[in-house]
């Protein structure tokens, strides 16, 4: 692939065998080493797949009939940009419910999937040249966003802990931020890591982005899927949304995929402030004009039916999460830490350190699926994610070929 000037010396790519040029940002986003090592295996049936973060549960019945209504009563039409208004209405109602706040129906915009609402608000908020403050290991997306629309990923890793866990220094986050920084991004709880920041973090943090006029993009996709309750009686982590104020630099991200088992049908939404309501609304619609009414209508039925599920959903993986780490931690070359949240182990492994070649051999020769931490950029460097959101005849199945290829090293 060659790169050429194009169009005001924006470098641009001409691809083999193609008389035209194309965007040079494209031409940047790599393939990411998770799908490099699921393709070496594409479609063989005996490997456990631990790689993607999904569960092995289907969607619940009581959502996909709320769709499937939907979709017999022929609502296939264009829709609002923002969202039905029975599901913005259910999403006020399930955020004022699960963290005790006001969340009127004018600050929430549904979209088509988490990794969509990081897209929209990267296009939101960012210039060419601007940079994103980014607290990794993290998930790509945020990385492609950002470069996708000219802007630049800053990284801030979390530091690993002596017993295998992780923690933030905010100092090198404040110190990262520039005068080309439009925004922060958190992911808490964390994927990969499951690690999650605490309240007094949050303010710190908030306090920090109100002083410098800069964005929080808050990624709380795995809110719901903690494995400690708050002395109420909730279980939900810590987020952004009981410490802002309505006006305030914050955009949380979430999604319907984890907790309800919801990963194909790609809706997510964005709590923020009312004022930016209209500037998404036009985002929405040029990038997809809104998300099919009918699938909206099974996201009614979860926020207002599914907490048995969700509760269901943390137990498994709750269950999952200590069978990984009671098998795991018993091999002397692996250290790992026992997760407090989200559906991953991000363990190392003793004389690993290419851990996409490590990940390509547990795939070929012994049939098991894990992701290299080399995906989740600066921090991820040395370790290997597994979801561990799946029954524990999978889990025991993919841990006895873990375990035997550790001993093998």
């Amino acid at each position: 692939m060659r790169y050429v000037r194009r169009m005001q010396d924006h470098p641009r790519f001409v691809a083999p065998g193609l008389p035209a040029s194309l965007s040079g940002a494209t031409a940047g986003l790599a393939e990411t080493p998770i799908s490099e090592v699921a393709m070496t295996v594409f479609g063989d049936p005996d490997v456990v797949p631990m790689w993607f973060g999904e569960s092995d549960l289907v969607t619940p019945d009581f959502v996909r009939e709320a769709a499937a209504k939907g979709l017999k009563a022929g609502e296939t039409f264009y829709t609002w940009q923002r969202g039905i208004p029975e599901l913005r209405s259910a999403l006020s109602a399930y955020t004022e419910r699960l963290y005790r706040i006001k969340c009127p129906v004018e600050r929430l915009t549904v979209t088509t999937g988490g990794m969509q609402a990081i897209l929209l608000t990267c296009q939101l908020l960012l210039d060419p040249g601007d940079n994103v403050v980014i607290v990794s290991p993290i998930w790509p997306n945020i990385t492609s966003a950002t470069k996708l629309v000219g802007g630049v990923p800053k990284y801030v890793a979390l530091d690993r802990t002596p017993t295998g866990g992780w923690t933030l220094d905010l100092q090198k986050v404040f110190g990262a931020v520039d005068d080309r920084t439009r925004a922060i991004f958190v992911n808490s709880p964390g994927n990969p890591t499951g690690w999650t920041m605490s309240t007094e973090e949050q303010a710190a943090l908030l306090d920090f982005a109100r002083k410098r006029g800069v964005w929080i993009m808050a990624d709380e996709v795995y809110a719901r899927l903690i494995y400690t309750k708050r002395p109420d009686g909730r279980q939900v982590a810590p987020s952004f949304l009981e410490l802002a104020g309505p006006d305030d630099p914050v955009i949380v991200l979430n999604s319907f995929s984890k907790p309800w088992a919801m990963t194909g049908w790609r809706l997510g939404w964005l709590t923020h402030p009312a004022a930016l309501g209209d500037q998404f609304a036009k985002l929405v619609q040029i990038n997809t004009s809104g998300v099919p009414a009918f699938l909206q209508k099974g996201a009614v039925a979860a926020l207002e039916q599914g907490d048995d599920f969700v509760h269901e959903m943390v137990e498994r993986c709750r269950s999952g999460g200590e069978l990984v780490f009671q098998r795991l931690s018993a091999l002397p070359k692996v250290r790992i830490a026992r997760p407090d949240a989200a559906f991953y182990a991000f363990f190392s492994v003793d004389g690993v350190s290419d851990t996409l070649a490590f990940c390509k051999t547990m795939a070929k020769q012994y049939k098991v699926g894990l992701a290299p931490g080399e995906a989740f950029g600066p921090g991820g460097q040395g370790n290997v994610r597994l979801c561990f959101a799946s029954s524990a005849e999978r889990l025991s199945k993919g841990l006895d070929r873990i375990e035997a290829a550790v001993k093998a090293l």
